[in-house]
C-alpha cells in the first residue's frame, strides 16, 4: 500500500506530504483546488511523461516521492533483484525528479532506474482509476482481460500462451524454410552452372601458387640453367674450384704436425667440403630436371588462364575463394535436393503445434464461458443496488482467429430498462451508469488480484443520494481487502472513509499554493456540512454530517 506521498515544487504545490492509511482514504476539495494536480504528480511517479511546465520555481527541481509498504509482496522483490536494485526491509521508495532545464531522472530505492521499471512496478502496486478509464469498459480487449483476471485456474491461460508461442515459432521456421527453398529453387539453374564450372576446373589447394612459380621458372629456363652451370663450375669445374681448394687446404693442415689446432681445423674444413659437395649434387639434379619444354610451359599458361578467368567470372580474389565457393555451392545444391523433405518436416511440426494450441484455446474458451456466466451474475448482484434495478447483463464470447490471447472475442452486453434489448455498453449506458458498472467490476476484480492499492478519481460522477451512499459502501467493502484512495465530491461517499484529507488553496504575498491536510473528526463534520449545504456552520447540515459519519463507521 501507499504509505506516504511527497510532492514539492510541482505546479501549485510547493511542498506537501500525505500519510495514507490502510482502508478507505478520502480526498475532497473544491473544484480547482489541486486534486488533479496531485493525480498528475502520482502519474508521473508511475512512469508517465514528465512535463517541464510543472516546475513552478525554476531555481530548483521538482520532486515526487512515494513510499510503499510491500510486505508479503514477493513479486516486487523479484523485479528489483532482476534489475540489480537492492530491496529495502518491507518498503519500496519511488522518486521522480524534473530539473528546471527539463531533464527527468527516476529512482527506485534511491538507485537510478529506467522509466520502464517504474511502470512495471506501478502496475503491480496501484490501479489508478479515473473517469477516462471508464471508456475502457467498451473496449473488447479490456473486457477479455477482465474475464481472464477472474479465472480461478490461471494455468489454463499460461498453458495456452506457451502453446501459441510454440506454434508461432514453428510457423516462422516453416515460413522461413519455404522462402529459402523458393529462393534457392529460383536460383538453382545458375547455382548448378557455377558448380559445374568449378568441378570442371577441379582446382587443388595451393595449385595456383605452384603453377605461377613453375611458369616463372619455365619462362626463364635458359637463364636459370646458365646460372646453375656457373655455380657447378665454381664448385667443382675449373682448376681452382671450391672443392679442390678445400681438399688442398686439408692436405696442408695434415702436414702441420706441430700445430695444436690443426686437427680441429681439418675437421671443420672437411665439414664445409662435404656440405659444398652436397650442394653441388643438388644443383646438378635441378639442372638435370630443367628442360626448356615449350609444351609444359604452354600447359601451365593455359591452366593459369583458366583459373584467372573463373576467378574473374565468379568475382573471386583467389584460388582459395574458388575452392570455398565450390564447397558452399555443393552444400546449397544438396540443400535444394533435400528441401522438399525438410519443408514437409517443418510443416508437420507447425501443424502439430497449431493443433495443440487449438486444443488449449478451446479449453481456455470453456473456462472463460464459465467465468463469464458467473461474473455476469455477480456483477448484477453488485450493480443493481446502485440504482439500476432493471439492469440485465450478458457476457458474450464468440469465436475469433487464433491469436496471442486465445480464440475468443468478448462483448459485454447490457440493458438498463425493461423494454430494452441487450446492447454493447457504449450504445446504451450513460456516464453515471458506466461509473457504477466500473465500480462494481473493480469490487469483483479486487477479490481476484494481488494489488495493494486502488485509486478512484471521481468514479462516482453522475450519481447522488442513496446510490452515492451505496457506492461509498462498495468502496468501503473493497478497502477491507486492499487500500483504497477515493477522490470524491459526494458527502455519502466521503463519510465512509477511515481517514479524510482535504485539498485547498492558500494565498501568500507572492503565490497561491495547494495544501492538503488530514481532517480531525470535528473538521470532517465541517467539511461534510460544507459539501452538503455550502456552509460549514449550518447546524442542520452538521447534524446530517454527524449522522452520516456515525453510519459510515
Amino acid at each position: 500500500m501507499i504509505e506516504t506521498l511527497s510532492i514539492s515544487n510541482y505546479a501549485l504545490i510547493d511542498n506537501i506530504e500525505l500519510a495514507f492509511r490502510p482502508g478507505l482514504n478520502i480526498i475532497t476539495g473544491e473544484t480547482g483546488a489541486g486534486k488533479s494536480i496531485m493525480l498528475g504528480a502520482l502519474s508521473m511517479l508511475f512512469g508517465n511523461r514528465a512535463d517541464t511546465r510543472v516546475v513552478s520555481d525554476k531555481s530548483k527541481k521538482s520532486v515526487v516521492e512515494g513510499i510503499f509498504d510491500i510486505t508479503g509482496y514477493d513479486e516486487i522483490e523479484h523485479l528489483l533483484k532482476a534489475n540489480d536494485i537492492d530491496p529495502l526491509d518491507k518498503q519500496l521508495i519511488l522518486r521522480r525528479e524534473i530539473s528546471p532545464a527539463g531533464r527527468s531522472r527516476s529512482f527506485v530505492n534511491d538507485a537510478p532506474a529506467q522509466l520502464s521499471l517504474l511502470r512495471e512496478i506501478a502496475i503491480r502496486l496501484v490501479d489508478l482509476h479515473s473517469q477516462h478509464q471508464n471508456l475502457l469498459l467498451a473496449d473488447s480487449d479490456y473486457q477479455l482481460a477482465l474475464i481472464d483476471t477472474m479465472l480461478d485456474d490461471k494455468t489454463v491461460k499460461s498453458d495456452y500462451e506457451a502453446a501459441y508461442e510454440a506454434f508461432r515459432t514453428a510457423l516462422k521456421k516453416y515460413q522461413a524454410a519455404r522462402r529459402a527453398s523458393e529462393t534457392s529453387k529460383a536460383e538453382e539453374e545458375y547455382i548448378r552452372y557455377q558448380l559445374d564450372l568449378l568441378e570442371q576446373l577441379n582446382l587443388q589447394p595451393g595449385e595456383q601458387e605452384a603453377l605461377e612459380q613453375e611458369r616463372n621458372l619455365l619462362a626463364n629456363v635458359t637463364t636459370v640453367k646458365d646460372s646453375l652451370g656457373q655455380i657447378i663450375e665454381m664448385l667443382d669445374g675449373g682448376e681452382n674450384n671450391i672443392l679442390s681448394m678445400l681438399r688442398y687446404s686439408e692436405d696442408l693442415l695434415d702436414d702441420l704436425d706441430g700445430l695444436q689446432e690443426a686437427e680441429q681445423l681439418t675437421g671443420r674444413i672437411e665439414s664445409i667440403r662435404i656440405e659444398a659437395n652436397d650442394i653441388k649434387d643438388t644443383i646438378e639434379a635441378i639442372d638435370g630436371r630443367l628442360d626448356a619444354d615449350p609444351r609444359r610451359l604452354e600447359y601451365v599458361e593455359e591452366r593459369l588462364s583458366d583459373i584467372y578467368e573463373l576467378e574473374r567470372k565468379l568475382s573471386a580474389d583467389s584460388d582459395e575463394a574458388l575452392i570455398a565457393m565450390q564447397q558452399e555451392l555443393s552444400e546449397r545444391i544438396d540443400s535444394i535436393d533435400n528441401s522438399d523433405e525438410r519443408l514437409k518436416q517443418y510443416a508437420t511440426k507447425a501443424k502439430i503445434a497449431k493443433k495443440n494450441a487449438l486444443e488449449l484455446a478451446e479449453k481456455l474458451t470453456c473456462a472463460r464461458r464459465e467465468v463469464a456466466a458467473k461474473f455476469a451474475a455477480e456483477l448484477l448482484e453488485s450493480a443493481i443496488p446502485l440504482g439500476m434495478k432493471n439492469l440485465r447483463a450478458e457476457i458474450e464470447i464468440t469465436p475469433a482467429e487464433l491469436n496471442p490471447t486465445g480464440a475468443d472475442k468478448v462483448n459485454f452486453l447490457f440493458a438498463f430498462n425493461k423494454n430494452q434489448q441487450l446492447m454493447p455498453v457504449k450504445d446504451t449506458a450513460s456516464g453515471g451508469e458506466i461509473s457504477r458498472l466500473m465500480l462494481s467490476i473493480k469490487a469483483l476484480v479486487a477479490n481476484h488480484i494481488q494489488l495493494p492499492s486502488i485509486i478512484f478519481d471521481e468514479v462516482d460522477t453522475g450519481v447522488s443520494g442513496d446510490v452515492a451512499g451505496r457506492m461509498g459502501m462498495l468502496m468501503k467493502d473493497i478497502s477491507q481487502r486492499i487500500q483504497v484512495i477515493a477522490i470524491t465530491h459526494l458527502p455519502p461517499v466521503a463519510s465512509k472513509g477511515d481517514v479524510h484529507f482535504k485539498v485547498f488553496k492558500e494565498d501568500s504575498d507572492t503565490a497561491t499554493n495547494t495544501r492538503v491536510r488530514m481532517l480531525t473528526d470535528d473538521e470532517r463534520v465541517a467539511e461534510l456540512a460544507l459539501m452538503l449545504s455550502g456552509d460549514a456552520t449550518n447546524e442542520a447540515a452538521r447534524a446530517t454530517a454527524r449522522g452520516m459519519l456515525n453510519a459510515g463507521c
